[in-house]
């Protein structure tokens, strides 16, 4: 990744001193921080958060603050913070990103927190990021917080800091763009992304992850342009970042294939989700969001939700049928009912999906086979049985090997 930065002429050899030296202090700092003080409610505990990440940033000796405050400006941008399991962005991150802005701008004015966007990620020496976490087996504390802060030139994890939260409750509901998207996007630089949030002061942030960032300020502006409803500036940029380098991502092309839909142009949403599906393939990692009745292997009969459907198999079993492997169409439920109850409830989906797509596509009789989860592999949890865990109702695809 190339990023243009005040100073250029500054030899590379002093930033690798600055970041070596700054990553061995800050280890040894760190080593020393005392744990996550007691949980708190979201508010105060996002504060705690941002005041620990800042004040781990002061900490450096004198002389190396002076020199690095001569090559840099100390510009910040905050890369939208994530929910740690699903990696999607909910009602609950968006809140916390705001509290971190206000909290840098009134009180950290040494640093300035510019927009995470193609224009500003070239002149920012640093990339915030955070996951919310939920801690199903931690006792007052529901939910944790964990910010991290890199320097973008050295790739090196400068603070990092982890805040827990006592509110039993907080609004997880994706934002439209990730409740409308077909599939689960989570890939390995969303991975990458959750990893570098939760790596300690004085580590490597996740080098995919930061590689990436150009292209995911690209991604942000369009999704920005989808949630506000401006259909066409969204299109435009989803189609600037899918024609990147690393533009072939789920991400990317799910938001490319909701705009095609929302602006009627059929034919090239069907073109994009059959992109899609491959790329899911090529990955192993095809997580697609079937609804289904409660209880029943009939899709929700709200056309507003299941349309789209009999497209979607479609496109699946085209991909599938032009692998050479097996495919194993796996199906989730959700946290309602006895255990026994959705073990069966899941295989009887992955089955009823398993015959439609060999309806498509014929010769998949002999390449699909099916299994059922249960609720085992629930991402959410919550068992709300709405948008907010549509998730852990999803059905896999998983390439395999063929057995003889």
């Amino acid at each position: 990744m190339t990023t243009t930065h005040t100073n250029t002429a500054v030899p590379r050899t002093l930033w690798r001193v600055l970041a070596l030296c700054t990553a061995a202090l800050l280890a040894a700092a760190c080593a020393h921080r005392p744990a996550p003080s007691s949980a708190m409610p979201f508010d105060q505990a996002v504060t705690q958060a941002v005041d620990d990440l800042m004040v781990q940033t002061q900490k450096l000796p004198a002389f190396l603050a002076k020199v690095e405050s001569t090559l840099t400006q100390r510009r910040i941008v905050i890369d939208p913070l994530l929910e740690g399991a699903s990696g999607q962005q909910t009602e609950v991150t968006r809140v916390a990103e705001q509290r971190i802005v206000q909290r840098m701008q009134a009180q950290f004015k040494q640093f300035t927190v510019t927009p995470f966007n193609a224009n500003e990620i070239g002149n920012a020496q640093y990339v915030l990021n955070g996951t919310l976490v939920r801690d199903k087996d931690a006792s007052g504390a529901p939910y944790r917080l964990n910010l991290a802060m890199t320097e973008i030139k050295s790739g090196m994890v400068i603070a990092q800091s982890v805040a827990r939260i006592s509110d039993a409750s907080l609004d997880t509901r994706p934002t439209a763009f990730f409740r409308d998207s077909p599939v689960n996007g989570k890939d390995r630089g969303v991975e990458g992304y959750i990893r570098t949030a939760e790596t300690p002061a004085g580590q490597a942030a996740d080098a995919l992850y930061l590689e990436r960032l150009p292209t995911a300020t690209v991604l942000q502006e369009a999704t920005a342009a989808y949630e506000a409803g401006r259909m066409s500036e969204a299109l435009s940029r989803y189609e600037a970042a899918s024609k990147r380098a690393d533009g072939q991502q789920l991400r990317i092309y799910s938001g490319l294939y909701l705009t095609q839909s929302q602006l009627g142009r059929t034919a090239d949403a069907e073109r994009t989700f059959g992109t899609l599906a491959r790329l899911g393939l090529e990955s192993n990692n095809l997580s697609v969001k079937f609804l289904f009745k409660p209880g029943s292997t009939d899709f929700l009969a709200d056309p507003k939700i299941s349309a789209a459907y009999p497209m979607w198999l479609r496109q699946i079993a085209r991909q599938a049928a032009q692998i050479e492997s097996c495919v194993v169409v796996t199906g989730h439920t959700s946290r309602t009912g006895s255990e026994a109850v959705n073990e069966r409830l899941s295989l009887q989906r992955a089955t009823s999906v398993k015959a439609r797509l060999v309806g498509e596509a014929p010769p998949l009789s002999k390449k699909l086979r099916e299994a059922g989860m249960g609720f085992r592999e629930n991402i959410v949890g919550t068992g709300a049985d709405d948008a907010s865990d549509a998730l852990d109702r999803r059905v896999e695809f998983k390439v395999a090997g063929c057995e003889a």
